[in-house]
């Protein structure tokens, strides 16, 4: 399995762990269903 790391400010940090809750996500399908909403919008422009 590859790790991933990121390099984040402290409000971009908050703001993405805050959406990660309230959508009771883990921090591999937040990448997930990141990539399968910028696969979706490019099929559709």
């Amino acid at each position: 399995m590859a790790n991933i790391n990121i390099d984040l400010d402290t409000d971009q940090f908050e703001d993405l762990r805050a959406t990660k809750r309230r959508y009771g996500l883990t921090w591999k399908g937040m990448l997930i269903q990141a990539q399968r909403s910028l696969e979706t919008e490019e099929s559709t422009a």
